[in-house]
């Protein structure tokens, strides 16, 4: 009973210690969360008569504004892919920080539209940490609470956006530059003090630092048989890795089930982008004005998004709390079908205003509500676990930058053309095509999708495989049972 008890404090000791790592671990999203928030109050602050520029801000200058990092986010991907290899994932997300303060001292600085512009494009370096972030709080987390850190990434992002509507309403365009300046300058500060992860270690032949680190992780001793065995399977899944290609792109390619799952977490990932919520987010006030348009509404735009927001971290919280009880193939799924419904209840609902209809003043905040809570609660957490669950050490960088880059320029292109299209088309037509997406993504989840919940890699790969290649490794399995017999007896 004593041992028992011992063990369990050590338990629940590593567990804090493993959180607070993977909480610093996401700062920088959580930086970056208020980066692309803060489009949202300051694109009618800058388009208005009281705008800090010499003058209102047109419409491209503002499209331009919001979806221009998501053309940097390209090759950033595939270089914090390479520097998180290369340097560490310590070394990478201190980059992000300076890159992050970097682009708000230039919004500091001046006032002027093409500074401003650049500024804003330096935000697609800082969407990088989308896949250092990930990376780095698998490697240091223990399976029992893998699926629960990884959902921080996106309670953190949400988080970000919540914070900058909410000092977006309150104070003025300077005072929230400063606020927003001080969070990656204190992630800066107190991240260097932080280990490198354990499976960067290993790869390049720091095991003892790699054991310590371990021991540090799980409250343990660096001797301790459970430190040993965490090292003995790094170790093994690295040398599992070194046996195929250096070329990790044509590896993906060439390999069946690593393309299947590639496909997987491509497909996935696309839905979670291509939802409607990137464009929410970023043009939430610029939505609520065209829903409140001649109607009266006791919330302004802005604290209509405020409530947005503040629905969004709700998901993420209760993403972190589930995500291990429920699964990810049901999650993914049930989010997915209701956010599609929930888009195009909304775009009925503009075509319905269009043509003079009735409508009801509450719906659009309801509908948007519940499709930010479906994309925070299931599309954004599990994609990204999906990623880190489906692919070993040596694949999941490639694989991260791959998905987000595809991503990143459908994110440019809806961006770009939002407000073109909800001017002069009609904004139901892009909310139906959200809805589109979101049904077909809720269709391919629960025909195409494996469970990915404590599994191992070996049980992901196998559902991923077709019933005739099953059978075909039965037969070579009976064929070398029988060739074995026959040299048994042979040898007798």
């Amino acid at each position: 009973m004593v041992i028992r008890k011992y063990y369990g404090v050590l338990n629940e000791g590593s567990k804090t210690i493993q959180i607070i790592f993977a909480i610093l671990i996401n700062i920088p999203i959580f930086a970056y969360g208020t980066c692309i928030g803060w489009m949202s109050p300051m694109t009618l602050l800058l388009q208005s008569d009281k705008t800090p520029t010499e003058k209102p801000v047109t419409d491209f200058e503002i499209s331009l504004m919001a979806s221009i990092c998501y053309l940097l986010s390209i090759p950033s991907d595939y270089l914090m892919a390479f520097l998180s290899d290369r340097f560490g994932r310590k070394f990478c997300l201190l980059f992000l920080s300076v890159t992050c303060a970097f682009s708000w001292i230039l919004l500091l600085c001046t006032v002027n539209i093409h500074v401003m512009i650049f500024a804003r494009t330096m935000v697609g370096i800082i969407m990088g940490s989308g896949i250092t972030c990930p990376l780095y709080t698998k490697e240091i987390s223990d399976d029992t609470i893998r699926g629960a850190l990884g959902c921080l990434v996106v309670l953190f992002q949400t988080s970000g956006n919540l914070f900058v509507y909410i000092i977006g309403d309150l104070l003025e365009y300077k005072t929230i530059l400063w606020v927003c300046l001080s969070l990656p300058v204190f992630h800066i500060l107190i991240f260097m003090m932080m280990p490198e992860s354990p499976s960067y270690l290993v790869k390049h032949g720091n095991v003892e630092e790699a054991q310590k680190v371990i021991a540090w992780l799980k409250c343990r001793q660096p001797e301790d048989p459970i430190v040993v065995q965490a090292l003995d399977h790094i170790r093994k899944e690295q040398k599992t890795d070194e046996e195929g290609s250096q070329f990790l792109v044509k590896d993906i390619f060439m390999n069946k089930i690593l393309f299947r799952a590639f496909c997987i977490t491509l497909v996935v990932t696309l839905g979670r982008e291509i939802c409607g919520a990137i464009t929410v987010l970023n043009f939430a006030g610029e939505i609520f004005s065209f829903a409140t348009n001649d109607q009266k509404s006791l919330l302004t735009p802005n604290q209509q998004a405020m409530i947005l927001g503040a629905v969004q971290v709700a998901g993420a919280l209760l993403a972190s709390g589930i995500v291990e009880k429920a699964g990810r193939k049901g999650l993914l799924f049930i989010t997915s079908l209701i956010s599609g419904l929930s888009m195009c209840a909304l775009a009925s609902w503009f075509l319905s205003k269009e043509m003079g209809i009735f409508t009801l003043t509450w719906l659009p905040v309801v509908t948007l509500c519940v499709c930010i809570f479906c994309d925070s609660l299931g599309l954004q957490p599990i994609s990204v676990v999906l990623t880190s669950e489906m692919f070993s050490y040596k694949y999941r960088g490639t694989v991260l930058a791959m998905t987000m880059s595809t991503s990143s320029i459908l994110c440019f292109v809806q961006l770009f053309f939002f407000k073109s299209i909800a001017t002069t088309i009609g904004v139901h037509v892009a909310f139906y095509f959200f809805g589109l997406v979101c049904l077909s993504a809720a269709l391919y989840v629960i025909i195409v999708v494996p469970e990915t919940k404590a599994r191992s890699l070996e049980e992901i790969y196998e559902d991923l495989k077709t019933k005739k290649e099953k059978e075909m490794e039965q037969q070579v399995e009976t064929k070398e049972k029988e060739t074995a017999k026959e040299n048994e007896v042979s040898t007798v």
